[in-house]
């Protein structure tokens, strides 16, 4: 069997094994977040933060729903990450933002952060900042011993088929699992041009 036939018996297995309730509590909260007019704040580091960027367009122009993401704003990123440290920019954009029991974080991972090992903690500070503001916390990440899968109110959890490819398929069905979430019935507002 070839590399190709093996990543897509594994993309095909992925399909299979996906939570779908998960899934639907995900879409079940962003519904809520529209009715109440809250936001959705899109967190992620690496491959995951351009996911964020395009998932943000996705929310805002699909479903309606005001959202944003950090990295669209590299001056600020940066300045943070040179002023003040990387581990601080997603919980201090948050606090600017006046993140609030109406809103949401939306997190992109593949691991999802690591206390322990001191992996994207960025992701974690943000995460405890959205719980102390009383806000949902929801996720789609690779890993479930990250932090992340512990901690968020709804997240979806891509099974890991190989360990030796788990980075490109969290990255990838982040995108078909947002894509279905946008396109689901009780959040897609606006129709697609194709």
């Amino acid at each position: 069997m070839s590399f190709i036939d093996y990543y897509f018996k594994e993309v095909k297995e992925i399909s299979r094994q996906i939570d779908y309730e998960d899934i639907e509590s995900i879409i079940n909260i962003l519904e809520d977040t529209f009715n109440k007019d809250g936001r959705v704040f899109v967190i992620g580091v690496g491959g995951s933060a351009t996911n964020a960027s395009h998932l943000v367009n996705d929310l805002r122009k699909i479903c309606r729903i005001e959202a944003y993401t950090p990295t669209d704003n590299v001056a600020e990123l940066t300045a943070r990450t040179n002023d003040e440290g990387f581990e601080t920019v997603f919980d201090s954009y948050l606090e600017i933002s006046k993140f609030d029991y109406n809103d949401v974080l939306f997190v992109l991972s593949v691991g999802g952060g690591n206390k322990e090992k001191n992996v994207s903690v960025n992701l974690i500070r943000a995460i405890e900042y959205a719980h102390l503001k009383h806000g949902s916390v929801v996720g789609i990440v690779g890993r479930s011993d990250g932090y992340t899968a512990k901690k968020a109110d709804a997240v979806v959890v891509i099974p890991s088929i190989n360990p030796d490819l788990i980075t490109p398929h969290s990255e990838a069905f982040q995108a078909v699992v947002w894509h279905c979430i946008v396109s689901h019935p009780k959040l897609k507002k606006m129709p697609t041009k194709w």
